[in-house]
């Protein structure tokens, strides 16, 4: 059967016919894809560093977290993988301005 026939009988686009045909031919199967990249973060083997940082900096914001993290190791990571770091291992942060940010409030009045 050609493959616009296969695509007409079942109500498909020939290239998906196509990429079907192609993909059974090469990796003999048709099952789907993994999607997606895994996710890397340096914050999974960190965890001691975390504390550490957490413990001299009680008042830090995560943002300040964040910076204080890349200061030490060289490596940046988001607001939000600090955020997820922090739940794992049941640090909670307090909703206080942090120590830099007060300083900054105050350079900014002046």
């Amino acid at each position: 059967m050609s493959i616009r026939k296969v695509a007409t009988n079942f109500a498909v686009s020939k290239s998906l016919v196509q990429k079907l045909v192609n993909q059974q031919r090469t990796e003999g199967n048709l099952q789907p894809k993994q999607t997606g990249k895994p996710q890397f973060s340096y914050l999974t083997s960190a965890s001691a560093e975390v504390k550490a940082l957490v413990a001299a900096h009680p008042d830090a914001t995560i943002a300040e977290l964040c910076e204080l993290f890349a200061l030490k190791t060289g490596n940046w990571v988001s607001k939000s993988a600090m955020c997820r770091c922090l739940q794992k291992l049941g640090l909670n942060r307090k909703k206080k301005l942090g120590i830099v940010a007060k300083r900054r409030q105050k350079e900014s009045k002046n």
